[in-house]
């Protein structure tokens, strides 16, 4: 299953003060966004339940103005819960009590259903008194139209597009754009890597999709296609496996220009070669020339079986029920 809390706490941790001023400008423009420290885990017990609950992200930072601090506090919810505002509260007024500190809470809802809108607040009235008014800010990614977003090139609206409002018919039309605004942020590989991953992760093409998307990709400047097509191969000679069979997929078979397909054979046996080296160790020198034999459906095909490899025994079996290699890996 997907851990969706460490998709999006890695996200928002590294992405911090870009997601603050995307969607905050107000409060980003009242933080030093140099002075963030984040708070380690906070763990707070529900007595009554049993229940031990942890805070999802909580960032100290300091104000311009007097340079006092504050704490943000976001918490991502990936499902509809009933008793979700109540915990904010909770949350709030734990975290308040413990650190002394103003605290200003937000909320991501990143599920795809129901798309109704979500509370924001938490309020606890009596006849005559009105006990409490807890309000948080929500971002409501399913309510969030991505076509309102494709101007703000930020990392955080590269990755966030693929959780927002999107028809059906355009899935793939967003998954090419926020490749597209990576390419044109220009960040460290690291960086591109987590939200390319973060992408992939929740916009998985169909075999019609795939078809569209590399369409779309021939009429793309050649600087972003090329840009795409590092991602990809970056994916790849890191060895995220998910990466190499979306690479190969999206690159040999469809025939993307530039891509692996299109005269860069070689590449990619000597990427499935690093795959297979970083997972079952050193290849031979035999084993190395019966890859470069594999025509491009065998490759293609060796990216997805490998996945299930448990070592070179495997991949000998494999080879021995190819038709243009001789088997015996070893």
């Amino acid at each position: 299953m997907m851990d969706h809390d460490r998709l999006f706490k890695e996200l928002l941790t590294t992405f911090f003060a870009e997601f603050i001023e995307l969607f905050f400008p107000e409060l980003f423009d009242s933080l030093d966004p140099t002075s963030v420290v984040f708070l380690d885990k906070e763990i707070f017990t529900d007595v009554t339940a049993g229940d031990a609950h942890e805070a999802d992200l909580v960032a100290q930072v300091k104000l311009r103005s007097d340079d006092s601090f504050i704490l943000v506090h976001t918490e991502t919810q990936s499902h509809s819960q009933a008793s979700f505002a109540r915990r904010m509260f909770c949350y709030f007024a734990r975290l308040h009590e413990r650190h002394s500190l103003p605290v200003y809470p937000i909320v991501l809802f990143s599920f795809d259903r129901p798309r109704t809108e979500q509370a924001s607040g938490y309020e606890l009235i009596l006849p005559g008194l009105d006990v409490l008014k807890f309000q948080y800010k929500v971002i409501q990614l399913n309510r969030l139209n991505w076509r309102s977003y494709i101007k703000r090139d930020s990392p955080v609206t590269a990755a966030l597009m693929a959780k927002m409002k999107i028809a059906h018919d355009e899935r793939f039309r967003v998954k090419l754009e926020c490749l597209r605004m990576i390419t044109d942020l220009k960040l460290d590989r690291a960086r591109s890597r987590l939200i390319a991953g973060f992408v992939d992760s929740y916009l998985k093409l169909n075999e019609n999709e795939k078809t569209q998307f590399a369409a779309a990709m021939k009429n793309l400047e050649e600087p972003h296609k090329e840009g795409i097509m590092e991602i990809v191969t970056s994916w790849m000679e890191e060895g995220i496996e998910k990466g190499i069979v979306q690479g190969i997929e999206q690159g040999i078979e469809k025939g993307i220009e530039k891509g692996i397909g299109q005269g860069r054979y070689e590449e990619a046996s000597i990427l499935i070669s690093k795959q297979l080296t970083r997972r079952f160790g050193p290849l031979t020198e035999f084993l190395d020339t019966q890859l470069k034999k594999l025509t491009l459906p065998q490759l293609e095909r060796l990216a997805e079986d490998l996945l299930d490899f448990g070592g070179f025994a495997d991949l000998d079996k494999w080879l021995a029920n190819q038709p243009e290699t001789l088997g015996n890996a070893r």
